[in-house]
């Protein structure tokens, strides 16, 4: 049967397929010397069972043994050339040169000196006008929380959630005063919470909130936060985790950025937001007060203002830079997110999650002072004391070197424990005395410290200082969506910020975090409102909330009205109470 098929082919006078060579047949004319001397690479195909039971099987030692040795598979596998594709193809066995390898770059090590350094950066002279601008407005809570959720962000939030009721098929029809009022109670519950929700509306008399009760109805506010909605769906990136607040992180980072602060020093590390659903960005971080919850990267000032912020992902989805690893690679974001303000000699400040000596030399090119711990293994073969050598010395001794190439220093403190400290920008001089409390005696004793030490420990606790005044009064309130906890925390960070350039803009009327946090809720409960119940619930808010004494400030109106108490026209009014009042009525009129 087979002669007569190539009978037939020879018949159409068709070429006869020639048949490809076989490993064995390669290797027996390489041992007979019917090969060129010359170096040559053999492309062996997969073995036709390729896919079969034991492909993966162990082949035995491989010292020591010929080619004869291997499995029957390989030995019996085509040999392809590198210009064709196929063994069909091949009219003969065609053995081509071997590529040669790349020699591998061997980075030249650092030469470590024992001396202070001498760094190149220039002194810190620029001024802030834009927080000169917010002091000479004299802002109310109100009005900085809303430099953050403004009117084009809370008209994006509307319309987004519009579009995301429409294509479930519900007519929500959302306003901006609805919405108002919405985060008007998720305010609210971080300093009054309750186990239910739905309780602010009952009206039994231990859990009754006329505030939230007269304020929006509760079924309509169930309606509109279950349609929350902030990107979308028809446009998602699907690389994005957080796509669907993606929009929201943006202008967020943009109105955080565009009101902050202009200082010096900076901080940057991990924040939780706390979240215990399925979602596969959750993470555990023993170290913080959240525990269990999504981490977010932030870059906050060292009074705790945060500047920018970036939810993690992990290098699944987030590729760092190829000689940096995750965290090295968020530093470099949240500094050219500030260096979109202008190239000045920021100090950036950073734990040992972040901080290499490689980390160290980037930020130098960009113009940029950077300070923090520093892991052993991270310091590229510092020749510095051993820790256990160390240890057995007083305390407040160390030992330093600096890269004589970039003025890279790393410094190896004994406090309590051996601390590594590296910087590029800040020294040992001048070392002082700082006091330091003994565990065994418990009585005070002065240790030396030197100058990077006292400076990373009285500029790095921005993260933690916003961390602390979020979780103080945090949202409370949860929804279904898996992102119901994030924009907890988004609104908190906005309260955080407001209430930060309220310590700065206004020093002679300063109000702590509840009392910001409780006059943001209440005018924004009140004056957004439900007006349909507005007749049976004026007279009570008049008489309980405009002799409270909390809050009440005068602000600027376009439109003159009558002054509540004499009458006559004015062009201010208090913003809690929503009654037009002269400046010399106003003390008046809240205590009559």
């Amino acid at each position: 049967m087979a002669s007569t098929s190539r009978d037939v082919t020879a018949g159409r006078g068709l070429p006869p397929k020639v048949r490809p060579a076989k490993l064995l047949e390669v290797l027996s004319a390489l041992e007979e010397g019917e090969s060129s001397s010359s170096r040559e690479e053999i492309f062996i195909a997969p073995p036709d069972n390729a896919s079969g039971e034991f492909t993966d099987e162990d082949s035995g030692d491989e010292d020591g043994q010929r080619g004869a040795h291997l499995p029957g598979s390989v030995l019996h596998a085509s040999v392809l050339s590198e210009e064709s594709g196929t063994s069909e193809d091949n009219d003969d066995l065609e053995l081509q040169p071997a590529k040669k390898r790349q020699k591998t770059v061997v980075k030249p090590q650092r030469v470590w000196t024992k001396r202070d350094i001498r760094p190149e950066f220039g002194s810190w002279t620029a001024s802030d006008p834009h927080i000169e601008d917010l002091k000479s407005q004299e802002l109310s809570p109100v009005g900085l929380f809303e430099l953050f959720f403004d009117e084009g962000t809370i008209n994006f939030i509307v319309s987004e959630t519009n579009r995301y009721a429409w294509q479930k098929n519900v007519n929500l029809s959302l306003t901006a005063q609805e919405l108002k009022c919405v985060l008007g109670i998720l305010i609210l519950s971080g300093y009054i919470s309750y186990p239910r929700r739905r309780m602010f509306w009952e009206t039994s008399p231990d859990s009754h909130h006329h505030l939230v009760a007269d304020a929006i109805r509760r079924d309509r506010f169930e309606l509109i936060f279950s349609y929350l909605h902030f990107a979308d769906n028809n446009k998602l990136d699907e690389s994005d985790r957080f796509a669907k607040v993606r929009p929201l992180i943006v202008r967020m980072n943009c109105n955080f950025q565009k009101h902050a602060p202009l200082e010096e020093f900076y901080s940057f590390g991990e924040s939780m937001c706390e979240y215990f659903g399925h979602r596969g960005s959750k993470q555990l971080h023993a170290g913080k007060p959240v525990r269990l919850g999504c981490k977010i990267w932030c870059g906050t000032t060292s009074r705790g203002y945060l500047v920018w912020f970036e939810p993690s992902q992990g290098t699944l989805f987030t590729k760092p830079d190829r000689s940096l690893d995750l965290g090295g690679s968020m530093v470099i974001k949240f500094v050219d997110a500030l260096q979109e303000r202008g190239f000045l000699p920021y100090h950036i400040f950073f734990d040992k999650v972040f901080t290499s000596v490689k980390l160290m030399s980037i930020l130098r090119k960009k113009g940029v002072k950077a300070t923090g711990t520093v892991c052993e293994y991270r310091t590229e073969r510092c020749p510095l004391k051993d820790p256990k050598e160390l240890k057995k010395m007083k305390r407040g001794s160390f030992d330093y070197k600096v890269d004589e190439s970039e003025e890279i220093i790393v410094c190896r403190w004994h406090d309590s424990s051996v601390v590594n400290i590296c910087s590029n920008a800040v020294g040992i001089e001048p070392v002082r005395l700082t006091s330091r409390q003994s565990g065994a005696t418990k009585t005070r004793t002065q240790v030396h410290q030197p100058s990077l030490v006292k400076l990373y420990q009285e500029k790095a606790r921005g993260v933690g200082r916003m961390d602390q005044n979020i979780a103080k009064y945090k949202v409370k309130i949860r929804g279904m969506k898996w992102y119901s906890s994030f924009i907890g925390y988004v609104i908190d960070a906005a309260l955080n910020n407001a209430w930060q350039l309220h310590r700065i803009c206004c020093q002679d009327a300063q109000v702590d975090l509840l009392a910001f946090r409780r006059y943001v809720a209440c005018v924004y409960l009140e004056s957004n409102a439900d007006t349909s119940s507005q007749g049976r619930r004026s007279r009570r808010l008049e008489t309980e909330s405009r002799f409270d004494m909390i809050g009440h400030w005068i602000i600027h109106q376009h439109k003159r009205t009558r002054c509540a108490l004499c009458h006559s026209q004015t062009n201010t009014r208090c913003e809690k109470c929503q009654k037009g009042v002269h400046a010399k009525c106003f003390r008046e009129y809240h205590i009559r």
